[in-house]
């Protein structure tokens, strides 16, 4: 919890870094909507909205009086994908269902949070697996950019082809362009900027108009508390709860401790500070945002910006968190963001994701084989679930068939063997 009484000076830094924080990750309040609204879903733009707003504010709030962190928390990039185009659209499960598992995959991580199989469970799973499924994600969420801007599209024959360049995916190249530019520059707002840009050029040429109101009142009789719990629970629908599960266990763990080794923020032996109560938090997350009604919630590593900019206390999550406020009273005039507007910031999330293959070693086959499986699986398939059960699995057929077996964790056969479970009942149904 928030402990230390902070100077004047001090305060005024960390607000800085609060705010540095919210530039950086402001996207999602309007590519979260979009992912999830897409036609088919039945997600209201407006419920989804508040619920991501709601989630925001909330848990990066929490992360800062509880576990006094410099972390913003939102819905994860890559799970709110997976949730809407493996779960509802490719597997046809109905939006409260799917709901219902993101809930149930955070209580899962709550339970796992408050136990030591937290550190068993992260020590046994190889680095080479967790980069591999970063990296997947990576692609799964660049093709769907690609594909939210027309760019790449359905072919009868060699299942996908280049679009034709039309002027939604010409304006989403040159998002994506402006978005760079800002990038190179070090700008924290590079990806609202490019955002808001291409939405004014999109309704200077018509193809977006202003609502008839600007401001409304927050949506929370659409999807808020709208899960169902007990449909959640069928057998078929047990692998992707874990595979929720998992993939915000590594996003936590990976950004908890890749940032604070990058930024300094240790406690005195040298370990990430307070990640016990991070991981806690980035648990709740996930519970929550079923229970709000949106994909689940991790610690964002955009907050790194604000960690550079001086954050080193849960005061600037506090202020990132306040941010996020005046947004729940916009969800007309954000509705009118089009999706190649938010196309560019998947694919560039996708790129910085993507960046970590160069963590990736290649030189013997059973390290190989694992991870090249994970990385192509997620995109290929449509399903992250898919990529880390068939990286585990490999993982462990190599590993025997190199001799290496005394190298694999127990804790990692458990994994693996209920890696298999998970796949028989996905197949049975």
């Amino acid at each position: 919890m928030m402990k230390n009484r902070l100077s004047l000076s001090a305060l005024r830094k960390e607000a800085l870094a609060g705010f540095t924080t919210f530039l950086t990750m402001a996207y999602i309040i309007f590519v979260n909507p979009s992912i999830l609204s897409t036609p088919g879903t039945g997600l209201p733009y407006s419920g989804v909205l508040a619920a991501t707003v709601l989630l925001c504010f909330l848990m990066t709030l929490l992360m800062g009086l509880y576990a006094d962190l410099p972390f913003a928390v939102a819905p994860g990039m890559g799970i709110n994908a997976f949730f809407t185009y493996t779960l509802i659209l490719g597997k046809g499960i109905p939006w409260p269902i799917a709901l219902g598992m993101v809930f149930w995959s955070g209580l899962l991580f709550v339970l796992i949070s408050l136990s030591p199989l937290r550190v068993l469970i992260a020590k046994a799973i190889p680095l080479q697996l967790r980069t591999a499924s970063a990296v997947g994600i990576g692609l799964f969420l660049t093709f769907i950019g690609l594909k939210n801007s027309g760019l790449i599209v359905a072919h009868p024959v060699t299942f996908v082809t280049f679009g034709k360049l039309g002027p939604q995916s010409l304006l989403c190249l040159l998002g994506l362009f402006v978005i760079i530019y800002f990038m190179k520059k070090k700008k924290p707002y590079a990806f609202l900027v490019g955002i808001l840009f291409i939405t004014l050029i999109s309704m200077l040429l018509g193809y977006s108009r202003l609502p008839p109101q600007i401001f409304s009142k927050p949506d929370f009789s659409s999807v808020f508390m709208k899960l169902n719990f007990l449909d959640a629970l069928k057998l078929s629908f047990l692998p992707a709860i874990v595979a929720i599960f998992f993939t915000d266990l590594f996003d936590s763990i990976s950004t908890f401790i890749g940032v604070s080794q990058a930024c300094n923020l240790l406690d005195k032996d040298g370990e990430a500070k307070n990640l016990k109560e991070g991981l806690l938090v980035d648990a709740f997350a996930t519970m929550f945002a079923g229970l709000f009604g949106t994909s689940a919630g991790t610690a964002y590593i955009e907050s790194a910006a604000g960690i550079q900019a001086g954050g080193r206390s849960g005061a600037s999550s506090v202020v990132t968190a306040l941010c996020f406020l005046p947004f729940f009273f916009i969800a007309p005039i954000a509705g009118i963001v089009p999706p190649y507007a938010t196309a560019p910031v998947l694919i560039l999330v996708g790129f910085l994701t993507f960046e970590s293959i160069g963590k990736l070693t290649f030189q013997k086959i059973e390290d190989a084989i694992p991870a090249f499986l994970t990385v192509v699986l997620i995109p290929l398939t449509f399903s992250i679930t898919q990529g880390i059960i068939w990286g585990f699995i490999s993982y462990i057929i190599c590993y025997v068939i190199a001799g290496r077996s005394k190298e694999i964790k127990p804790m990692m056969y458990i994994i693996s063997a209920i890696s298999l479970m998970l796949l028989y009942f996905e197949n049975k149904t």
